[in-house]
């Protein structure tokens, strides 16, 4: 991969369509068309090797309601799962790495359970468990921390989240700026700048914003692992040809 960014294509389920919100608004919702099935064969041909699930009735509710799709979406072999929403105890994260998924994302237990999530990491292991954090900058720039689907803003901020997990070989942290959530304004590349400089044993996803492969180019040159893009592949807003150096196996 060079220090290019890893592109890691994102399906947001909700009761079985595929949907993306806008700035995490579940009112503000956009449906489309396709299949998750049909979405991640075409992400697959492309050269993707991940594919980043959410399960939005899970992260609003706690509930596992989209479990059919992503039981058939972890069935297949060529791409590896990581999925999130809606896993706040230990049998819902055992049940989903058991389903095959390759990766569990733990977002907002993460942040109101610090001790049980720590036992995860070390259990699971650091590359099966990755934390979740979804920030709005306060008013003083601070990435400050949103839980429970993003209906909720705690006072902890991005770093004194992480803090939280010093220690416990945490290696994978997905970071998104819901400000630019589903918006195409692209991303917050200061933000991840910051993360490497404080953080760069952290393997950071950024998320939210990418538009085009000049954010893909920026987020490359400002350190983060990988790139988590839902409606700029939903729509095909990128030349394939301008994905490729992105996408480990095209």
């Amino acid at each position: 991969m060079d220090n290019y960014v890893r592109l890691i294509p994102a399906i947001d389920l909700k009761a079985g369509h595929c949907v993306r919100l806008l700035h995490g608004d579940f009112a503000a919702e956009t449906r489309y068309g396709t299949n998750p099935e049909t979405l991640l064969a075409k992400y697959r041909d492309l050269g993707a090797d991940w594919l980043h699930v959410v399960d939005l009735d899970g992260a609003k509710g706690g509930n596992l309601g989209n479990h059919a799709s992503i039981v058939r979406l972890a069935a297949q072999q060529a791409v590896k799962l990581q999925v999130g929403g809606g896993l706040r105890n230990t049998a819902a994260v055992t049940q989903m790495l058991d389903l095959g998924v390759a990766r569990v994302v733990i977002g907002s237990a993460a942040v109101t359970q610090v001790e049980l999530v720590r036992t995860w990491l070390a259990h699971f292991g650091p590359d099966r468990v990755a934390l979740a954090f979804d920030v709005r900058l306060d008013d003083a720039g601070i990435p400050r921390v949103q839980t429970h689907g993003w209906q909720r803003q705690s006072e902890l901020s991005l770093w004194g989240a992480v803090a939280n997990f010093t220690g416990s070989q945490l290696t994978h942290v997905l970071c998104t700026d819901v400000g630019r959530d589903g918006a195409l304004t692209g991303p917050n590349v200061a933000l991840y700048r910051e993360a490497v400089r404080r953080h760069p044993q952290i393997q950071w996803q950024a998320s939210g914003g990418v538009r085009d492969a000049r954010d893909l180019h920026a987020l490359s040159e400002a350190g983060a692992a990988a790139a988590i893009s839902g409606k700029a592949l939903l729509e095909d807003l990128i030349p394939i040809e301008d994905l490729q150096p992105f996408l480990p196996n095209a």
